[in-house]
């Protein structure tokens, strides 16, 4: 089973800040996309997605204080059996984001929080 990186997200206390940040230091360029204070850049690299969105909890008490990472799998139920099999704690289970795919995240071993997305074919690329 393998993963490709495919898109991290920023966090961020107060995101216009967080956006004039990184688009004078990365030159990036950002677009709303999606739910109230959420950005979308294409501009970090082929294939992959960056966004800059609102601190949130992934479950009740876990708070995204770092730089939020999804990998592209191919098959999320045996993903998410691995990860169980593993002995890590799911965060937030399966759930779909229309027209983009499936996504769940959890906690590894070290405490890091990962996301895992099976991704609609029109998607994949």
């Amino acid at each position: 089973m393998t993963a490709t990186l495919r898109h991290f997200a920023i966090n961020a206390d107060d995101v216009p800040r967080a956006k004039r940040f990184y688009e004078a230091v990365f030159g990036w360029t950002f677009t709303p996309w999606g739910p109230p204070n959420f950005y979308q850049t294409r501009d970090v690299g082929e294939g992959l997605i960056g966004a800059l969105q609102g601190r949130r909890e992934l479950s009740p008490g876990v708070k995204t204080n770092a730089l939020e990472t999804t990998f592209g799998v191919e098959d999320l139920a045996a993903t998410l059996a691995a990860v169980e099999a593993a002995g890590c704690r799911v965060l937030m289970p399966r759930v779909r984001i229309e027209g983009v795919g499936d996504l769940i995240y959890f906690e590894d071993p070290e405490g890091n929080i990962i996301g895992a997305m099976q991704y609609d074919a029109e998607r994949a690329t």
